[in-house]
């Protein structure tokens, strides 16, 4: 029977700002990807999370990003390689302490926004961040970009990796995330997203914004929380496997 595991962000509300249902998001995915605070998150509120999610049985994750909460984490910030590791150590170390305070374990780390999408394939913040998880702990697992050559050199530091596919986001014909600035980039009809991630699964293609087909190797599906309609579309998406005789199971972990 193929697997696949489904993720998802959260913990990304801040204060009395509420951002995307967790709770019942947690009761369709198998990993979660929790903020740390520099892109979203307040300590109880990802405190509240991270129980929900060891209550639940759903593999937790790190979610650590730029220092830019104004933005929400989604631009670049030039961090020089000490100041960008020195960042990823203490959110990935926040994160896992208040894990531990409810007997939980932080299995793996997915950069956000646009740390994540520039150490797809920028080496100096790759090694910067890879270097990070290394040194917090060596066994964390690291999601990243199907294809992209950050998952070689975590490979090459030593490091498990798990690639990782967009069931709401439009793909270029290169295989890169298409530019959340451009038309067309978040998807929003739930046939739609549901039919391309029974396809990637069954065929290792997705259709590219120019409709043609994409090779994605991926074991991991994320849908976005903070999208209109997030649950229902990771619902139809779940749904739509399970029809295909796709099962779901988390990559890291003990049920990984």
């Amino acid at each position: 029977m193929a697997t696949i595991d489904l993720n998802s962000d959260m913990g990304e509300g801040f204060g009395r700002w509420e951002l995307g249902d967790d709770e019942a998001m947690l009761g369709v995915v198998t990993s979660a990807n929790i903020a740390c605070g520099f892109h979203a998150g307040d300590p109880e509120g990802l405190g509240r999370t991270v129980e929900a999610a060891h209550r639940r049985g759903v593999v937790i994750g790190a979610h650590p990003a730029y220092r830019d909460l104004a933005g929400f984490g989604r631009r670049y910030v030039d961090a020089t390689p000490a100041e960008l590791r020195a960042d990823v150590i203490y959110q990935v170390g926040a994160l896992q302490g208040l894990a531990r305070s409810v007997g939980a374990t932080v299995h793996y780390v997915k950069a956000h926004g646009a740390l994540y999408n520039t150490i797809a394939h920028d080496e100096l913040h790759a090694s910067a961040v890879l270097a990070a998880v290394k040194d917090v702990d060596p066994s964390l697992v690291v999601l990243g970009l199907a294809g992209s050559p950050l998952l070689d050199k975590a490979r090459e530091a030593g490091l498990a990796v798990c690639a990782e596919a967009f069931a709401d986001r439009a793909y270029t014909s290169g295989g890169e995330l298409v530019s959340r600035r451009e038309p067309g980039a978040v998807l929003h009809d739930p046939d739609v997203v549901a039919e391309r991630m029974v396809r990637l699964v069954e065929s290792g293609t997705i259709e590219a914004i120019d409709g043609s087909a994409v090779r994605v190797r991926a074991d991991s599906i994320c849908v976005h929380s903070d999208s209109p309609g997030a649950v229902a579309m990771a619902r139809q998406v779940r749904s739509a496997l399970a029809r295909a005789g796709v099962g779901l199971r988390a990559f890291a972990g003990p049920a990984g």
